[in-house]
C-alpha cells in the first residue's frame, strides 16, 4: 500500500558508537525520503565521531576506528543532513527509544537548530509490537493461531510456553537466521543444547547480563562507564571498581562471577 503522504517522510538509521544516547555518537546514517509523489531520495553519511567505537558496536556494524578516521563529523555534515530530511516526518525500525533522541543530540551538540516541532514521528517497531504483541498471549494467538484463556495463570502460561515451543519448531523447521550483521545461521532446531545458545541474547557470564562472554569468551562488562571492556582490563587498570562493585546492589550471583574473575587473576584478601 502506497503512503498517503501531506509532506514528505524520511526513514532513517543510525549506526553508533555505543548504546548510550546522551554520550555515544553517530558512526553511519541512512536516510531514504519519500516525497508526495512517491519519488524516493537516498543518501548515506559515514562520519568521524570523534571518540571510539566500542568493541561490540563494531561487532553488529562492522566500522572501525581507523574506518572512519579521515571521514567528515557531524558538526560538519548537520546543515547538509537537515536540509536534506527538511520539513519530512521521521520513520524507522525502534527510532522513538534510541536512533532519534541520538540524533537530536547531535544536533544540539553542535547547535544547530534541528526543528522538531509539528512533525510525525512514525515508529515500526511499534506499530508491530502493538499488532504482534511480543507477550505469551500474542505469542499463542501468532503461533497457535487460538486465543489463550486464562492468561497469566501460572498453569495456563506454563501449558502455552510448551505449546508455542513445539509450534515455532514447526514454523522455523529449516528456515535460516540472519543476524544484524548479515551473518546467516541455522535457525532454532529440536535440540534442547541449540535452542538455549540460539535463544539467549548473548552468553551470559552471569545470570542477569550485566556480564558477558565475548567471541574469544572473555567476560566484558555490560553496563556503565566500562560498558565493552573485558573484565580483567578494567581490575588491571582500576582495581577499586572491583570494591565498588562488592559494596554496590548487584545481584549476588554477579558478584560471585567478578570474585572468581579477581581470583583467578591472583587476587588476594578478596571477600566472597
Amino acid at each position: 500500500m502506497d503512503l498517503n503522504l501531506k509532506r514528505p517522510i524520511a526513514f532513517f538509521d543510525l549506526e553508533t558508537t555505543g548504546l548510550n544516547i546522551s554520550h555515544d555518537r553517530i558512526v553511519e546514517m541512512s536516510v531514504l525520503k519519500i516525497n508526495q509523489n512517491g519519488e524516493e531520495e537516498q543518501r548515506v553519511w559515514l562520519l568521524n565521531p570523534e571518540m571510539p567505537i566500542s568493541a561490540e558496536a563494531a561487532s553488529v556494524h562492522g566500522y572501525t576506528n581507523e574506518m572512519v578516521a579521515d571521514k567528515p563529523t557531524f558538526r560538519e555534515k548537520a546543515k547538509e543532513i537537515a536540509q536534506f530530511i527538511g520539513n519530512a516526518d521521521l520513520a524507522g525500525y525502534n527510532i522513538l527509544k534510541f536512533d532519534l533522541p541520538v540524533l537530536v543530540e547531535e544536533f544540539l551538540r553542535v547547535d544547530y537548530d534541528f526543528d522538531l516541532k509539528d512533525r510525525g514521528f512514525i515508529d515500526v517497531m511499534n506499530i508491530f509490537m502493538k499488532m504482534e504483541p511480543r507477550t505469551l498471549k500474542g505469542a499463542y494467538r501468532f503461533f497457535c493461531h487460538a486465543e489463550l484463556d486464562g492468561a497469566h495463570g501460572a498453569m495456563a502460561d506454563t501449558k502455552a510456553s510448551y505449546e508455542v515451543l513445539r509450534a515455532m519448531l514447526d514454523r522455523y523447521k529449516g528456515v535460516d537466521y540472519e543476524d544484524a550483521r548479515g551473518k546467516r545461521s541455522q535457525g532454532p532446531v529440536n535440540d534442547m543444547k541449540q535452542l538455549a545458545e540460539f535463544s539467549a541474547h548473548h552468553k551470559n557470564a552471569d545470570l542477569s547480563g550485566q556480564i558477558i562472554f565475548d567471541d574469544e569468551g572473555k567476560e566484558v562488562f555490560m553496563f556503565g562507564k566500562h560498558k565493552g571492556e573485558r573484565v580483567e582490563e578494567v581490575f588491571r587498570k582500576e582495581p577499586a571498581f572491583y570494591d565498588w562493585m562488592m559494596k554496590s546492589d548487584f545481584p549476588r550471583y554477579t558478584k560471585k562471577i567478578v570474585t572468581a574473575i579477581r581470583l583467578r587473576m591472583g587476587g588476594k584478601n578478596v571477600k566472597r
